[in-house]
């Protein structure tokens, strides 16, 4: 052992013991001495990635979170099936072949051929797995990847049936024409928690356009729009029923308007300058009637463009309507209705009968978000480039009012990045909003870390939750299993291939849509006719919500294995899956049993670039993850993502310096006083002419302070990191750690240098002071193991050999059980220490904590003094504020000697508590942030009470 390196290089080590666990399959092996124990049965759930782009930070703190719980839950008593799984379906793949293909409409698909395009989709999923492998290796996870899953296998795919199918069965799912969030890069509609994921403000042109009436058209009503593109489907307006709306003479134009008389002054910007004055408004216009909305209702206006105004439909476009959702805190208090393309538009106007339930509605926009031959002037344009050219129209047919630009919020496709629009689309729907309080009452079930975002963010979202469109009018993803006839009148939703094979006489082996669209089936109805597949596939999100059962192929396979295991013990992933992945598990496992869908879930926000800003490949503001645990190793990596505010759902600023740090701070001391430890002890066993043995007694058996003090606080540390872990605070268990290393390295091994030497005590005393540090060290070694596997692995590995067990681990010895210390192969095969309750010693940390402070200060004080530490001085004079008996009794013995070495004094007194005024004057301060909100003008005079109070009452309102 006497080949310990003066310094160790921490990533070359690292890569050392990941050949050795890959030769000895240290991961595999793990599993098998759990199966063989028979230990419980932990569940954890890892969403899948998807695969065709690398790990990124993001990644690797998700990674490690689950890695840290996981690897705890195995090293107590626990087994814990941890597969690799890949999200192989939906936008994320088939955005990037049609970038790659140049791919711009759903026809060049079609004519391409769906078998070829998915093919070229399937030979992309898979790209990147090998290079997760080993960064996701090399970082010290344990994962199975030689067993994982993928959602586009035909066993994942068919569990999904089925759960569409349980969910079909209950009256879950209906089909809908619903307004929905649209992405025309994707072609294809998206959730709403999908049309919540990417936010940006951007900058629109907001219009204000007239309307005349047909009973008078020199009145005109007045609309405000952010949307022009929307303005040729126009076939109503709202107004709100009971708000107060004028008709005033515009004195400049003189033209005669009807607005809500609380928007005047978005005809009349003045009005909203501090300059306008009421007087001012007889210049402006002039009020000739008022009206209530709900009188306005029915009246009939001018069509703005002429595009829908002779179709059979038309007889009940273009009138007022009302309701609820109109409001005046923008706009004119008249919303245009355009139902093709806004929520409430569509709503409004199927209640009014302006439109009819399943009827077409004006829509002359394509799936791509161009508009078609309908509107001729802007055909093949893009909605959003079209606005300029509307606006123009506008402007030449006289109805435009005013033209201004409006910044705001707004949604943009979260795979694409371009800008959604809402449009009315055929879509298959789970019924949320029957099942939402139920859902709401799971959620109560489930423990969150932190708690904050679960009935913050989560529990909003839950209560607001809408029906939640599933369909997707894409090619590559798992096939909704429904046949039907033409007119929806048969319809069979099939829940297995063995199901549907039976029904249509065919051998299927795959379920992609190029497959089973092929596939017909005999109606029962009406003999001689086929029924056909709808020709949607799922939403990649119901695959990832159905992930509990469709990994493991329930129900067709591990039926009873899977029932007890559900809800799973623990999963964990970021922020943004809160609208995402959280809420689909919890939406099926609602609907399916009733159940959450898990029971513990950490919640890690999100990693930055160091200036604040998103992580971006293109601007290269983040160092590449595989350079900086080249650099100092994935256990600094991991120790520093997890000591951070990150793993409490909070943004953490990347900062490669923060890496270093760890490293210098934390395993760069570790390993000194390890390695300082191995020298020692290999010199007392020169001197002793015998070998080192580990043994608890001797190390229980000592009655010096600081060791009494180091094992009091290793058992402390046990049990704390035991609570802590058990509540899943990992941002509570790392500074714990962190502490305990600094008092390891900083104080008991340089306070007892000298002892460890054999310089003092003699070996005697050497050696007793070695077994405390060894048993120290092997419980702080095996305690780390799930937070730091690579630098506990090598210390064990060195620790073991002292162990008489340690000759056990000889022709396989070390790979079987009982797991023991020394003769265990890995750290990781071994059971965490349980802390002895019998050593915690509150007094013995107390009074070293107050030794620290006492060397600590003393140190200040010289150093403000400019004397040398080398300068002995007479005498250290302390006061303590209210100590213990025990505190003075300590300071005053067993530790005096450490405080008069480490200050380099002759003597130490303790001011007694009858002369403290005689060494300090206790004073108080406001604080006049806090005070002066609540005591205003009193605050001068409280202040002069305050800071004229005598020692005496000061300390008498501290005691109290």
């Amino acid at each position: 052992m006497a080949s310990l390196p003066p310094a160790l290089d921490f990533p070359k080590t690292e890569e050392d013991i990941c050949a050795k666990w890959a030769e000895e399959e240290t991961f595999k092996n793990q599993d098998k001495l759990a199966l063989e124990r028979g230990d419980e049965e932990y569940t954890f759930y890892d969403g899948p990635p998807f695969a065709t782009g690398l790990p990124h930070y993001g990644h690797i703190l998700a990674g490690t979170i689950k890695d840290v719980v996981t690897r705890y839950a195995c090293q107590t008593s626990h087994r814990v099936s941890r597969r690799a799984g890949w999200d192989c379906h939906g936008l994320p793949v088939e955005y990037e072949i049609d970038q790659k293909l140049g791919i711009t409409h759903r026809d060049q698909v079609l004519a391409m051929g769906v078998d070829k395009y998915n093919d070229t989709c399937r030979g992309i999923v898979t790209r990147y797995t090998k290079e997760w492998e080993k960064t996701v290796t090399r970082l010290g996870r344990w994962i199975d990847f030689e067993n994982d899953y993928k959602t586009m296998d035909v066993t994942f795919m068919e569990s999904v049936w089925w759960v569409f199918r349980q969910l079909f069965d209950k009256g879950l799912v209906y089909q809908g024409y619903k307004v929905m969030p649209f992405s025309t890069a994707c072609g294809t509609p998206l959730s709403n928690f999908e049309a919540g994921l990417n936010y940006k403000d951007v900058r629109d042109p907001a219009v204000v356009v007239h309307f005349p009436l047909v009973e008078d058209e020199t009145v005109s009503f007045v609309a405000w729009t952010t949307t022009p593109w929307t303005l040729p489907s126009n076939i109503a307006l709202c107004v709100h029923p009971a708000l107060e709306y004028v008709k005033i003479l515009d004195k400049k134009s003189d033209k005669r308007f009807i607005i809500a008389k609380s928007r005047l002054a978005q005809l009349f910007p003045v009005m909203n300058s501090k300059k306008y004055k009421p007087a001012m408004a007889d210049d402006l216009y002039a009020i000739e009637a008022t009206y209530v909305g709900k009188d306005l209702v029915g009246k009939k206006y001018q069509p703005i463009f002429t595009y829908f105004a002779n179709t059979p439909e038309s007889v009940e476009y273009f009138r007022i309507l009302s309701d609820n959702y109109v409001t005046d805190d923008a706009g004119t208090g008249i919303v245009h209705q355009a139902p093709a393309f806004g929520e409430d538009d569509y709503r409004v106007c199927l209640a009014h009968k302006v439109i009819e339930k399943g009827k077409e509605l004006p829509c002359p926009v394509d799936s791509n978000g161009n508009f078609t031959e309908q509107v001729p002037e802007v055909k093949g344009m893009h909605v959003k480039k079209a606005d300029e050219t509307l606006i123009g129209l506008l402007k030449a047919n006289g109805r435009l009012v005013q033209k201004d630009n409006l910044d705001h919020s707004y949604p943009f496709c979260w795979r694409s990045d371009t800008p959604l629009i809402y449009k009315a689309v055929p879509s298959w729907f789970v019924k949320v909003e029957e099942i939402r309080d139920k859902i709401v009452e799971n959620n109560k079930k489930t423990y969150w870390v932190p708690n904050s975002v679960k009935e913050g963010r989560f529990h909003s979202w839950l209560t607001d939750a809408r029906d939640w469109a599933v369909s997707r009018n894409r090619f590559w993803g798992t096939p909704i299993p429904i046949w039907c006839d033409e007119d929806m009148t048969e319809v069979i939703c099939v829940g297995s291939v063995a199901e549907l094979e039976e029904l249509s006489g065919v051998k299927v082996e795959d379920l992609h849509k190029d497959v089973v669209d092929l596939v017909t089936i005999p109606s029962k109805k009406n003999p001689g006719q086929m029924l056909r597949r709808v020709d949607e596939v799922f939403d990649c999100w119901f695959e990832s919500g159905s992930m509990p059962y469709a990994q493991v192929h329930y129900p067709f396979e591990n039926k009873e294995k899977f029932e007890k295991g559900f809800p799973a013990d623990f999963i964990a992933e970021g922020l943004d899956q809160t609208r995402g992945w959280f809420y689909t598990l919890m939406v099926l496992s609602t609907a399916l049993f009733d159940k959450p869908a898990f029971k513990n879930l950490i919640v890690n926000g999100l990693v930055l670039a160091g200036d604040g800003k998103k992580m971006s490949k293109r601007l290269k503001n983040y160092p590449d993850p595989n350079d900086v645990i080249n650099k100092y190793g994935a256990d600094a990596l991991r120790m520093y993502l997890i000591n951070s505010p990150v793993v409490r759902a909070e943004s953490l600023k990347f900062q490669e310096a923060g890496v270093l740090g760890v490293l210098k701070e934390v395993f760069l001391p570790l390993y000194n006083a390890f390695r300082f430890f191995i020298q020692n002890m290999e010199r007392w066993e020169g001197n002793a002419g015998s070998k080192f043995v580990p043994s608890k007694e001797k190390a229980q058996s000592t009655s010096n302070a600081t060791d009494v003090w180091i094992s009091a606080a290793t058992q402390g540390l046990i049990k704390f990191v035991h609570e802590e872990m058990q509540a899943y605070r990992l941002y509570t268990v790392m500074p714990a750690l962190v502490r305990f290393v600094t008092q390891l390295t900083n104080w008991y091994v340089r306070l007892n240098r000298d002892r460890l030497k054999g310089l003092e005590g003699g070996e005697t005393e050497s050696e007793i002071g070695l077994q405390v540090l060894y048993d120290v060290l092997l419980s702080v070694t095996i305690l780390m193991a799930p937070f730091t596997p690579f630098i506990t692995e090598y210390f064990y590995q060195h620790l073991r050999k002292m162990q008489p067990s340690f000759a056990q681990a000889a022709n396989g010895g070390g790979s079987s059980n009982p797991v023991i210390p020394g003769k265990s192969d890995s750290v990781h095969y071994l059971n965490l220490p349980v802390y002895d309750e019998s050593r915690l010693n509150q007094d013995a940390v107390e009074a070293m904590e107050t030794l620290q402070v006492i060397v600590e200060n003393g140190r200040n004080v010289r150093e403000k003094r400019n004397i040398s530490l080398r300068t002995p001085v007479k005498n250290i004079t302390v006061v303590l504020r209210n100590p213990s008996a025990n505190v003075v009794d300590s300071i005053n013995g067993p530790l005096k000697g450490y405080i008069l070495s480490e200050l380099n004094a002759w003597d130490l007194v303790i001011v007694p508590k009858e002369q403290e005024k005689e060494w300090v004057t206790l004073g108080l301060t406001p604080n006049f942030t806090l005070l002066g909100k609540k005591l205003g003008k009193k605050m001068k005079d409280f202040k002069t009470l305050v800071t004229g109070m005598s020692h005496e009452l000061t300390h008498t309102t501290f005691r109290q």
